[in-house]
């Protein structure tokens, strides 16, 4: 059952748990949970957030998951994690200083898991948060507490820059840099 009005204003500066797991292939870290997410409690859960769809249509996981299967995640190589934490109704809510505070706990935090890929969804949020201004789509130079860094587009459906097919082929692009895909392993098992 969707939220209703109340619950997602309820909803409003609630945080919701990071899906992490040992030996991750690839963190992905969004800009911060929507009202809906944390309503919910499942990441990228908003109706019209095209994340779940393009993870299975990059081949990044063998079939669509719903985000109530969030926890399947970690059997893939896959976790998820928020630059802040705090859910607002739209990511222009979050000050440069929450997010800049919000690069310095996922440093932390990735130095902590050691995943081997850090994917940001969203490079206006990262260029605010790392202090890169230029930052384009794509594998960056820099590394993130000593792990390889990519920067995705936005799968928001809200960000109108990026159609399903870009945002897949750009989702593809990440999962093809990576040297084994999860999606070739068995229904949730790691190789």
């Amino acid at each position: 059952m969707a939220p209703t009005k109340a619950d997602l204003e309820a909803a409003r500066n609630a945080t919701i748990d990071d899906v992490l797991g040992p030996e991750l292939d690839v963190l992905f870290c969004g800009i911060n949970p929507s009202l809906y997410s944390a309503a919910t409690g499942h990441h990228f859960a908003r109706p019209g957030n095209r994340f779940w769809p393009v993870l299975h249509l990059s081949g990044l996981v063998p079939r669509r998951l719903a985000p109530s299967e969030q926890h399947l995640l970690p059997s893939y190589g896959l976790g998820i994690t928020n630059i802040v934490a705090r859910a607002t109704a739209r990511a222009d809510e979050l000050t440069p200083d929450e997010l800049r505070e919000g690069g310095a706990r996922l440093a932390r935090l990735v130095a902590e898991v050691r995943p081997r890929v850090l994917a940001i969804a969203g490079v206006s949020a990262y260029r605010v948060a790392f202090a890169r201004p230029a930052a384009r789509i794509g594998p960056q130079e820099e590394t993130v507490g000593g792990t390889a860094l990519w920067v995705l587009p936005n799968p928001s459906g809200l960000n109108a820059h990026f159609d399903l097919d870009r945002l897949t082929a750009e989702y593809a692009r990440l999962r093809r840099a990576t040297s084994d895909s999860p999606a070739d392993r068995p229904e949730g098992g790691r190789p």
